[in-house]
């Protein structure tokens, strides 16, 4: 991350002294280009020294010391109101977290407030600066960072490395190199009638915002919404699962330590876990300035409606449907490269990601051979800690997904590979279900409306190759959150079906591509509102505040009510008129009407 010597400087000198001989003097006039060029270098050493990151340390993760694997892992303890932290592949026990009581929350959005009473005062220039310190951070502990993660989500090593490490070092980047062009005054148009105005629009911090986080990547869900809420200049309580609350405490410490390094108060941050009874009191808290929540439609609605009691604006991502479709304009050449896509889209994470790939939706011209491809892949996958899929979360979801499953193949769906939970032989306390692969699925069955959020793939056949018939099943759940579509770029279907998907991103002949460069994230529907990531996401941490001002003020040039319109109103007719005169100038079509106008003004003023 060292700053080089910008190229332009050393232009500037080159041409200063190339034409100067050897051991003569520098002429006069080009000493006016040296000394410009040797105060830019002096500026630029300056400022590039000012922008390096600062590397910090912070105690290491609390890693359990000795073995002691529960035989029925559970968050819950009977007669216990703390919860029990394990690791879901394998079951070791991790440790209690005690949650948060309505006090505790209280104390800890006072503090956030206090802390970004002054953090709201420093330069974006400040603010990059813990960001690039925190990113530095991240570069040097991956592989820590990524253990943590997997220890207690029970993902792989590969799966961390792809959801926690790399989306996080992209939405550090992105906020650091553009984050300030997205949160700067901008300048908006006026019109005739306020020529002599001049608009901006500036976008101000909140306040505390709060984040209510999923637990399938418990790093990046933690940091992405702590990122953005800095940079707007806010102070953030991020409320993490129950799932996660153990890894949740060592990560809150790599953020704070970069506020710490620069001097800034780390309460600015604050991370509380709770039970889902408690979580209504930061939903409806009122020092809360907006609501990021991240979770499904059952729970979304309880938090939409407590937080309507102190009128909370909520982002709400409720994860989606995604459909994966491969055109007929797919090259056939190109079909390995798209297996290998959809394999990694859909079990990532054990299929628990929110953009995962849960429908792959064929034209019919590529269904035999894609399914000729995939079975023996799904089939060959591994389970376990250090194999090709991690674990679930925890088994609640079992029941539902073997039921799911049992169903469609009742309706007519085929089953080429798993179904079923899974006893691992070495982790027999670990949450494994068999990677599944499901064909022949039809619209009308619950596996394909219902997220699965777990390791199967759902295969689907359009009726016909045409945009119409792969439309009808992609766009027939009520979710909207992503997609994506694989044809030739010459493909008009390609376009259409671009342009007709009901969702909120398409990645074209990718997976998951919009994340990977920061652009908005969110989706229509049942998959939520509001957009976090890119400018938008920045911007809706903000206070929009619109700012019409004079242009020529200092001229005296300033708004000032006609006499034919000052109150007492002397002639309500003539007056009308008058205004009449007005809007023609201002909005009339053609010279005519506006010369009417002027005609209207002078006749009636």
């Amino acid at each position: 991350m060292a700053a080089e010597i910008p190229r332009s400087l050393l232009v500037q000198l080159r041409t200063a002294l190339e034409d100067t001989p050897v051991g003569s003097y520098i002429p006069e006039s080009s000493w006016a280009l040296v000394w410009s060029a040797l105060a830019a270098l002096v500026v630029w050493y300056m400022t590039s020294r000012e922008d390096q990151p600062i590397r910090y340390t912070i105690p290491p993760a609390n890693f359990p010391k000795e073995e002691n694997i529960l035989e029925n892992p559970s968050i819950k303890v009977s007669g216990a109101s703390a919860i029990q932290c394990y690791a879901p592949a394998t079951g070791q026990f991790l440790g209690f977290v005690n949650p948060s009581t309505p006090e505790g929350i209280d104390r800890a959005i006072d503090q956030a407030h206090a802390a970004q009473a002054e953090w709201a005062k420093i330069t974006f220039r400040q603010r990059r600066a813990v960001l690039r310190s925190l990113l530095q951070y991240v570069l040097d502990n991956q592989e820590e960072i990524c253990r943590v993660a997997c220890l207690d989500s029970g993902k792989t090593m590969v799966d961390a490395q792809l959801g926690e490490i790399l989306v996080t070092a992209e939405k550090l980047q992105w906020t650091i190199k553009h984050g300030e062009k997205a949160l700067r005054p901008e300048s908006r148009p006026t019109n005739l009638l306020m020529a002599y105005k001049r608009n901006t629009v500036h976008y101000e911090p909140l306040g505390v915002v709060a984040a209510l986080v999923s637990w399938n990547y418990p790093f990046h869900n933690l940091i992405g919404p702590v990122i953005s809420a800095l940079f707007a200049g806010n102070g953030i309580v991020v409320k993490v699962s129950e799932q996660t609350a153990w890894s949740s405490q060592w990560f809150t410490s790599v953020i704070r330590g970069a506020l710490v390094a620069h001097g800034h108060n780390p309460a600015l941050v604050q991370t509380v876990v709770c039970w889902p009874q408690t979580a209504n009191y930061i939903t409806s808290h009122p020092k809360i300035s907006h609501i990021t929540f991240i979770g499904s439609q059952p729970v979304c609605k309880k938090v939409a409606e407590s937080a309507s009691k102190a009128l909370i604006p909520v982002l709400a991502e409720l994860g989606g449907k995604d459909a994966s479709i491969i055109l007929a304009s797919a090259p056939k050449s190109d079909l390995p490269r798209i297996v290998n896509t959809l394999m990694r889209g859909t079990f990532q994470a054990s299929g628990q990601n929110c953009i995962g790939i849960e429908r792959i939706v064929a034209a019919p011209e590529h269904y035999d051979t894609l399914l000729s491809m995939l079975t023996p892949r799904v089939r060959a996958l591994r389970l376990g800690p250090t194999a090709d899929v991690g674990a679930m979360i925890s088994d609640t979801a079992f029941a539902r997904l073997e039921g799911l499953v049992a169903e469609a193949v009742k309706q007519g769906a085929r089953l080429l590979a798993g179904g079923t939970r899974y006893a691992h032989p070495e982790y027999p306390s670990g949450h494994y279900f068999v990677p599944t692969l499901l064909v022949d699925v039809t619209p009308d069955m619950a596996i394909a409306q219902e997220e699965c959020f777990g390791p199967i793939m759902v295969v689907m056949r359009a009726a016909s190759s045409s945009a119409e018939d792969i439309l009808a099943v992609a766009n027939a759940p009520d979710f909207g959150l992503g997609s994506s579509v694989f044809g030739s770029e010459w493909d008009s279907t390609l376009h259409e079906v671009v342009r007709g998907l009901k969702a909120g991103m398409v990645a074209v002949n990718d997976f998951g591509a919009t994340y990977a460069v920061q652009l908005p994230f969110g989706g229509v529907a049942g998959s939520g509102y509001g957009r976090f990531a890119g400018e938008e996401g920045l911007r809706g941490l903000c206070n929009i505040k619109a700012v019409c001002e004079d242009r020529f003020g200092w001229l005296g040039v300033r708004t000032a009510i006609p006499r034919p319109m000052q109150y007492p109103v002397p002639d309500q007719e003539r007056s009308w008129r008058f205004a009449k005169g007005v809007v023609e100038v201002g909005y009339g079509m053609g010279l005519g009407r506006k010369v009417g106008g002027v005609v209207g003004i002078l006749s009636n003023s």
